[in-house]
């Protein structure tokens, strides 16, 4: 099978097209035939040597949409349309940027649908993580205010589909001033050019601060985030698009606002319902649900991929088709 292996963490150069033999799928292993993969920054901290427990070589990819191939002694069937994501893929084992991978069952989830592989392949990790974020990180309900840093990321747009899908208010964040519309076009309420200081803004919108923040940039901007939020309200720490996830020195006392909540959200396969992902593949075909933009890529581009999302070029989800 044709294979996108990271040969060692370094420059998109390390990012290699080999020939792999079929990998064998074991007790409770599942292999499908990859037909598209979404690209996620993981990846790309991955190839920057900042994913912990890593191996290498490796196939890179968290997540991968197509059929299965074989599943012996699993209650899947050939063929049968299935999501992998998480659980170690692309890390302690082979992941999703190749023609075949196998994945322990536990990560993945069957679903039926006629949209096109590209379409697919932009759903599973994204709105996992939207969707864990706004209910296990923030339990946001209908009528709150949101704040999303970072707006449009492929998270960031996914979050806001959601929430409005929810009922709630909805700020978000662009740095680039060209953007602004797009966030608008997407449903966003209160597009907020980010300058530095989103919560002056935030509170000229919201006086008392918005009841829930998604923190989806990192670190940097995080003090910003929790000042633009209410007293008893949250922020939840779910990205790091700047690449940067520590806090030096972490004061607690001088760093959080009183009584604002920070907490933090990471989750996997086991963490999206299959009826959650159905409804939302449901009502994407039905053209009442759009988790923001869709950049099809060839199998070939991986490197002008990469390339792409590590200088911010890139508007929404990356999928990679296969074949």
């Amino acid at each position: 099978m044709r294979a996108i292996v990271l040969s060692e963490p370094g420059p998109v150069e390390n990012l290699e097209f080999r020939e792999l033999p079929l990998p064998v799928p074991g007790p409770g292993q599942v292999r499908i035939r990859v037909r598209a993969f979404g690209i996620n920054r993981s990846e790309l901290h991955l190839r920057l040597g900042y994913a912990e427990g890593a191996r290498f070589p490796i196939v890179p990819g968290i997540e991968a949409v197509g059929v299965v191939d074989e599943a012996p002694g699993s209650d899947l069937e050939p063929g049968q349309q299935v999501v992998a994501m998480m659980g170690g893929m692309g890390r302690s084992f082979d992941g999703g940027y190749a023609e075949f991978t196998v994945v322990p069952r536990e990560q993945v989830i069957p679903f039926r649908s006629e949209l096109p592989w590209a379409m697919l392949g932009s759903v599973p990790e994204t709105l996992q993580t939207a969707y864990g974020s706004l209910t296990a990180g923030l339990d946001l309900r209908a009528g709150q205010t949101l704040l999303i840093r970072g707006g449009t990321s492929a998270l960031g747009y996914a979050t806001a589909a959601l929430a409005k899908s929810l009922g709630a208010t909805v700020l978000a964040t662009t740095r680039q001033p060209g953007r602004l519309a797009e966030l608008a076009a997407h449903g966003v309420d209160h597009p907020i050019l980010d300058d530095g200081a989103v919560a002056v803004r935030v509170r000229e919108l919201v006086r008392d601060g918005v009841d829930a923040a998604l923190e989806l940039v990192g670190t940097p901007t995080l003090p910003d985030t929790l000042a633009a939020t209410r007293v008893h309200g949250t922020v939840c720490f779910a990205g790091m698009l700047s690449n940067q996830w520590t806090v030096p020195d972490f004061y607690p006392i001088a760093y959080l606002p009183t009584g604002v909540r920070l907490t933090s959200y990471s989750g996997d396969a086991g963490s999206l319902p299959p009826a959650v992902l159905q409804d939302a593949l449901d009502r994407i075909a039905a053209g009442t649900l759009s988790l923001g933009p869709v950049d099809v890529r060839s199998f070939e581009d991986i490197r002008g991929v990469h390339r792409d999302v590590e200088e911010n070029r890139v508007s929404g989800k990356v999928v990679v088709v296969v074949g």
